[in-house]
């Protein structure tokens, strides 16, 4: 039987449940905004108003969006209500399915089973009519066969609006779009396809998979069968630890870091939030990256593999650090950096016992861990922490964990 997936995509998300707990600015340029102070301030995302009439765009400095709009209304982001959102909205999906698969906060996908087709455009519009009714949000809706296709069409018609994707007129429909319209088409990908002349989703269909893999490597063959209407990965049921693929901070920082020393803090801080958080989601994981931006906004991202599965603080800290000073030749000071752990696995996963105690060694360390967690729990975040921490209390006041990550599993694991 043919697949019924939908992907319901919240429209503007910060910025509409603003609007959805203030009905006075709903029609008035609203944008979601960092906090100058720590040095966040630009535009998290804004509503249509603003992004329509005035041409404000997410990313852009708070003052750049005041130059285009001088009564643009600005509100600080407030992340606990938008989880809160999250969650009411994935309340409401789940009343249709038990198959629903966050990708990020503000989009799901829902696996509708047994449906006979046609269906799907009926529940996508009663759900489109709930969200508005319920939570006073709009929402966008691909429907199609696959998840591919279903985030396709979210992306089609937007704001508040239901697009259907089917196997008789996806080549119709996507098949003249750019290229990077296609889930996993960033810029990268992008600039080698247009190397190559291919410039729509129709010429990566229509290119030789060989060829493609030869160009991209095993992601050549993932994209052609994306763009011919072959994506089978399937939408994991809310819930399942499998829907989440990594965990992960990043904080920009009090100021620029400008010495071995000063990284040290604050990966300690984003090492203890991102350990913690593993445990809270019961996992270990194998892969610890760390991304670097400068000052001149450069990025960059490097990764290593641990030698054993860990949720422990000290070691995610020791991994980070070491990639860190492997990879990073002070150019530039430092304006904003992350770790996230990859290759989860189960907390209770097998482990290699050893002559010399070091699995004894960090079972004790992660009670340690564990017990800090409970403290914290109790008595609030800043009950127990780390002596070297209070050597530099500007750098290691930032909570990371407030402004969480979780990085859903999607169909690159297949």
């Amino acid at each position: 039987m043919e697949r019924t997936i939908l992907h319901v995509d919240a429209n503007s998300f910060f910025a509409s449940v603003e609007c959805s707990l203030n009905p006075s600015i709903a029609n008035k340029p609203v944008a979601v905004v960092g906090d100058v102070e720590k040095r966040r301030g630009i535009v998290l995302t804004a509503n249509y108003v603003a992004k329509l009439g005035y041409g404000i765009k997410t990313g852009e400095a708070i003052w750049q969006a005041e130059q285009k709009c001088p009564e643009l209304v600005k509100v600080r982001s407030n992340m606990h209500m938008y989880l809160h959102y999250s969650r009411l909205m994935r309340e409401i999906l789940s009343d249709y399915s038990d198959y629903v698969e966050p990708f990020g906060c503000d989009e799901n996908w829902v696996e509708l089973k047994g449906l006979l087709r046609g269906a799907g455009m009926e529940i996508a519009e009663k759900i489109r009519a709930r969200m508005k009714a319920e939570l006073g949000i709009t929402v966008s809706i691909g429907v199609s066969f696959n998840k591919v296709f279903a985030k396709l069409g979210s992306d089609m018609k937007k704001p508040d609006a239901v697009t259907e994707i089917t196997p008789e007129n996806f080549k119709d429909k996507i098949w003249g779009l750019n290229a990077e319209a296609l889930l996993y088409v960033g810029r990268k990908t992008k600039a080698k396809l247009n190397k190559r002349s291919i410039y729509t989703i129709g010429d990566l269909a229509n290119t030789d998979k060989k060829l493609l893999c030869s160009w991209l490597g095993v992601n050549g063959a993932m994209l052609w069968d994306y763009a011919n209407g072959l994506d089978a990965s399937p939408v994991m049921p809310y819930g399942d630890p499998r829907v989440i693929k990594s965990i992960g901070n990043s904080t920009t920082c009090p100021r620029d870091l400008r010495n071995n020393t000063e990284v040290k803090t604050v990966l300690m801080v984003i090492a203890e939030s991102v350990a913690e958080r593993m445990r809270d989601h019961h996992v270990k994981g194998r892969e610890i990256s760390v991304a670097i931006r400068d000052n001149k906004l450069n990025w960059s991202s490097h990764q290593c593999r641990a030698e054993r599965p860990t949720n422990i603080s000290g070691e995610i800290y020791e991994y980070a650090f070491e990639l860190f000073k492997e990879s990073y030749t002070w150019e530039r000071p430092i304006r904003s950096i992350g770790i996230c752990v990859g290759k989860l696995c189960s907390e209770v996963c097998a482990e290699q016992l050893d002559l010399l105690g070091i699995a004894d060694k960090r079972i004790k360390l992660e009670a340690i861990d564990r017990a800090a967690d409970s403290l914290k729990r109790r008595f609030g975040r800043k009950v127990i922490g780390r002596a070297r921490l209070l050597e530099d209390t500007q750098l290691s006041g930032v909570d990371p964990k407030m402004d969480h990550r979780l990085t859903p599993a999607g169909y690159m694991a297949r």
